[in-house]
């Protein structure tokens, strides 16, 4: 079994709990217009525009496929800014055994391992068989298991991987179906329902919302948060995230940033309505 894999980061301190190996998926469910990994969202489909964009000839093209040259590449990424549907050529192929062989050789200084993407449930087949072949090794088994999703899979789904999963990191966009359907392209109705599902099986380690000015920052939207965080229930760790330009393509770099003042209003109100753990960026850019 493979994986579509975009980027592999042996060491990271914000994924999760610990030090955690992360794996970036590659493809995604929504396409959200504000997003800071937009290479992340498409899958290759070899059309070959990211060559000439190449200034190394670290791609090329073979038997009508994208060939890449990591020997070559030295990651000025112009061709992710030259693919027309938000792909990777840099993307590659990595079976379970792969993985695995990466979390050995970094084991000591690893607590956990996080799948996210992309969007890490796309390859949920890929993530159950991965998880399972962790928990089976004694080496391994000690190790954290960890999705950062968006939530949009459907229960049956989760009821496959959460006996696998210590932990899910969940994104929600937008609360107004309409605002949401703008910011992404899809409807909200299965990320709240995963919500729901992650905390009341223990699950859900963090639950995460993006502030993105004039469109979740709004007294509406911040009400609604509010209103959900509590109906979860006591323990839960809320994540405020500010938009800001990073990686971002298109339309979206003409939105503002969103300003500290305002999300740290956010979490006021938040703790006052009796929301205690909520975490609000540390670092601002």
């Amino acid at each position: 079994m493979l994986a579509r894999v975009s980027k592999v980061l042996r060491w990271s301190a914000v994924d999760g709990p610990g030090n955690r190996l992360v794996l970036f998926l590659q493809g995604c469910n929504f396409a959200c217009a504000g997003c800071h990994n937009p290479h992340t969202i498409g899958v290759c489909n070899d059309c070959g525009d990211c060559i000439p964009a190449c200034p190394h000839a670290a791609l090329s093209l073979v038997g009508g496929r994208i060939v890449f040259d990591p020997a070559l590449c030295d990651e000025c990424d112009l061709c992710l800014r030259a693919c027309p549907i938000s792909a990777s050529p840099m993307a590659r192929q990595m079976s379970v055994e792969d993985v695995l062989a990466l979390v050995r050789a970094n084991l000591g200084f690893l607590s956990g391992i996080t799948i996210s993407g992309g969007e890490a449930t796309m390859q949920a087949k890929f993530v159950e068989a991965l998880f399972a072949a962790m928990a089976a090794e004694p080496e391994l088994a000690g190790l954290s298991r960890f999705i950062d999703s968006n939530g949009h899979l459907g229960p049956r789904g989760w009821q496959r991987l959460l006996p696998l999963t210590d932990g899910a990191m969940l994104d929600i966009k937008a609360f107004d179906p309409a605002t949401h359907h703008r910011l992404t392209g899809m409807g909200n109705e299965k990320s709240l329902a995963s919500a729901r599902l992650l905390q009341a099986a223990g699950k859900l380690y963090e639950l995460r919302y993006l502030m993105v000015p004039g469109f979740t920052d709004t007294e509406a939207e911040i009400e609604a948060l509010t209103a959900f965080a509590r109906a979860l229930g006591p323990g839960l760790r809320l994540k405020l995230n500010a938009f800001q330009h990073h990686g971002v393509q298109g339309a979206a770099r003409d939105w503002p940033k969103m300003p500290r003042q305002g999300v740290e209003a956010a979490a006021a109100r938040l703790r006052a309505a009796g929301i205690d753990n909520v975490v609000t960026p540390s670092v601002w850019i």
